[in-house]
């Protein structure tokens, strides 16, 4: 799979933590690489596995930075899907030194585009600049 493929599945593995305790989430990770339409290889299901749950560690501190910057939204908020992809999208963005700022945002919206409502993608594009700009 190519990065892009991978950021979607893992996307789709953390979008599972709004329907799922953090406790059952280990078992969710295991079903995933099972019932998953796409052929992933064990490789590639590690990677999605190591992504997501080095994501799912700072999910505390990722959701309060998007409700301290966000005016008028909170997480409780924010439409499940968008709240999926602007976790993924600010991880790579604070944390992940191999992804640039650029790629994070630009793969987020285009996630949103295809997995979200129609203004997702501005939506999603709207939050991530105001971290973009901590960032330069």
């Amino acid at each position: 799979m190519n990065r892009s493929e991978l950021r979607e599945q893992v996307f789709k593995l953390l979008f599972r933590v709004e329907f799922n305790s953090m406790e059952e989430m280990s078992e969710q990770e295991e079903l995933f690489a099972v019932t998953e339409d796409t052929e992933i290889s064990s490789a590639d299901a590690d990677y999605i596995r190591d992504k997501y749950e080095k994501i799912a560690e700072k999910l505390p501190e990722i959701d309060e930075a998007i409700n301290k910057e966000t005016t008028g939204w909170s997480t409780s908020r924010i439409a499940k899907v968008d709240l999926a992809i602007i976790r993924l999208a600010l991880y790579e963005i604070k944390y992940d030194e191999s992804v640039p700022t650029g790629v994070a945002i630009n793969e987020a919206v285009e996630l949103a585009k295809k997995f979200g409502q129609d203004g997702s993608a501005s939506f999603v594009n709207g939050v991530l600049a105001k971290f973009a700009k901590d960032t330069e």
